[in-house]
């Protein structure tokens, strides 16, 4: 199984939480997803990373790690009700 489709169930995870209410948590699943499939970007060869390869390796992983790390620390920061 190639790593993006992993990543796209993640995702889509993530947002069937923000979509029924859980939008903390759900956020917090995506962030998580993308900055694991940047982890993956680097240690997974490129036949086994399907379309997260992108631009170089370094690149790839640096961009999906800073926005996953990103959207957790959004979701995070955001007060509760």
């Amino acid at each position: 199984m190639k790593a993006s489709f992993v990543v796209l169930l993640g995702v889509a995870a993530g947002l069937v939480l923000v979509a029924v209410g859980e939008w903390r948590v759900g956020a917090a699943v995506v962030g998580l997803v993308l900055s694991l499939a940047g982890a993956a970007r680097l240690t997974l060869p490129s036949d086994k990373v399907g379309d997260l390869a992108v631009r170089s390796r370094v690149v790839d992983a640096a961009v999906m790690i800073t926005l996953g790390l990103a959207l957790v620390g959004l979701a995070n920061s955001i007060p509760g009700h």
